[in-house]
């Protein structure tokens, strides 16, 4: 009985926000009514993940330590910086501002 009663609570926790997910999704890509679907994409988050994938995500990493460590490292992603050239001198420029594009050659 009490596996059962587990087995039921996870389900909620992944289904439910799963299904909101899913009506969501079909309420934005058709359009109608579109009161809703401007009341919808007013709400929505630009970028990150929705609700379902946070609680499936949390909830594997309550299951298995590596999924945390997982979670974390993205984090920490996140924050940090990206070059692209990581170091190298640059071959490539684009300056936008100025409409033009510099490609050097190698030697």
């Amino acid at each position: 009985m009490v596996m059962m009663a587990g087995l039921l609570f996870m389900t909620v926790l992944v289904i439910v926000p799963f299904m909101f997910a899913s009506v969501r999704y079909v309420l934005l890509r058709s359009g109608r009514p579109s009161w809703l679907c401007r009341r919808l994409a007013a709400r929505a988050p630009h970028g990150g993940v929705g609700l379902g994938a946070t609680v499936t995500e949390e909830l594997h990493a309550f299951m298995n330590a590596n999924k945390r460590v997982q979670i974390e490292q993205r984090q920490v992603e996140l924050v940090l910086r990206d070059d692209v050239h990581g170091g190298a001198p640059p071959r490539t420029g684009v300056d936008l501002d100025a409409g033009t594009a510099v490609i050097r050659r190698r030697g």
